[in-house]
């Protein structure tokens, strides 16, 4: 909080933050723990999914105590590496539709009935699960209007060309933004 708070008041004009979660606490995992491979427990709309996004309203309540709002938040952090992720990682997996349903059901309209004007970001992972992701998610009417933007990774961007993602994306859906939030280089050692 104070470096963001620094950053804020350094800013010549006002920086738009926006936060990702890695994991949900153990309690509230199918593993157990909050790492390795591991989903919410139950279903969207059961009392994890509940506490799962009242988490989130609660995060950004405890940072507007200090004066740091965010403009955005994602649904989860790279919900597919979940599925894949060394066991030390802390992660939650999610499916499109696992990810659609707690948006829908839970995150949605726990933002929506929240004092924060937060916006909500999708996806964060890969663009290669574009347009499949999308199609899933914001062609569910009532998750869609929920959601301002897709959220993107460029990790394996040079598997998939832009236009077979990205502009497939855009043209499908062109009142959600793409917004690339999470990038590297050194990732792969060729």
């Amino acid at each position: 909080i104070p470096l963001l708070r620094r950053a804020l008041a350094m800013s010549k004009r006002p920086l738009l933050l926006f936060a990702s979660p890695w994991t949900a606490p153990a309690w509230m995992r199918s593993n157990g723990d909050v790492r390795g491979k591991g989903t919410l427990k139950g279903h969207a709309g059961d009392k994890y999914h509940k506490a799962w996004a009242n988490y989130f309203i609660k995060f950004l309540d405890e940072y507007a105590k200090h004066n740091v709002t965010f403009w955005a938040v994602t649904a989860q952090n790279e919900p597919l590496a979940g599925l894949l992720t060394p066991p030390q990682a802390p992660t939650i997996a999610f499916t499109a539709a696992q990810q659609r349903d707690f948006i829908a059901q839970d995150l949605g309209p726990a933002l929506a009935r929240s004092r924060h004007r937060t916006q909500l970001l999708m996806l964060d992972d890969q663009r290669i699960h574009l347009p499949h992701w999308a199609k899933v998610v914001l062609g569910n009417a009532t998750a869609a209007r929920y959601v301002a933007g897709l959220a993107v990774h460029w990790y394996l961007d040079a598997i998939v060309p832009p236009g077979c993602s990205l502009e497939a994306t855009h043209r499908l859906f062109p009142d959600h933004f793409l917004l690339y939030t999470e990038a590297c280089t050194g990732f792969f050692m060729f």
